[in-house]
């Protein structure tokens, strides 16, 4: 509701880089050299990531090879630390291209990673239009951000 209701929404792009940005404060999990690893502040559930290119652009066709092997390699990573950290039962991971199609940042190309446990979801949003998130997302962030502080952001080779 806070963002929601409030005025103070920040201008421009939240995915791209802001000079002198605290990376925790935007609850960057990894930046490197194409891509981005964030937590999203407004989750579905506990550990919901967004990976996203650090290039501005709006579709997969806009994407280098390269871009895109390393959004697959870092996409397959996050789910790995959140596996080891969280211990989903599953996951859904989805690519919302356009606004028909449920993309709330149309303009910057973004997956979301949203970790699954049996049982998660209830009555409650359904009756009273809320989730229920079990941990603050601050404590998530702090136990996921050890274990992308050690990821590798190694150059990428593609015969695409």
């Amino acid at each position: 509701m806070e963002y929601i209701l409030g005025e103070d929404k920040p201008k421009g792009c939240i995915f791209c880089p802001i000079p002198g940005e605290d990376p925790a404060e935007r609850l960057v999990l990894f930046s490197g050299r194409l891509t981005r690893v964030m937590m999203n502040k407004y989750p579905y559930i506990n550990g919901h990531l967004l990976i996203f290119p650090l290039r501005h652009v709006a579709g997969l066709e806009d994407l280098s090879p390269e871009e895109l092997l390393d959004l697959q390699i870092k996409l397959r990573q996050a789910i790995a630390i959140l596996r080891k950290v969280m211990r989903p039962d599953g996951f859904n991971v989805g690519l919302n291209l356009g606004v028909v199609a449920g993309a709330g940042v149309e303009a910057h190309l973004h997956w979301h990673v949203v970790p699954r446990w049996q049982g998660d979801t209830n009555y409650i949003p359904v009756f009273a239009e809320v989730r229920v998130i079990p941990e603050h997302f601050r404590q998530t962030y702090e136990r996921l951000a050890p274990h992308f502080k050690a990821l590798k952001d190694e150059d990428q080779t593609c015969a695409m």
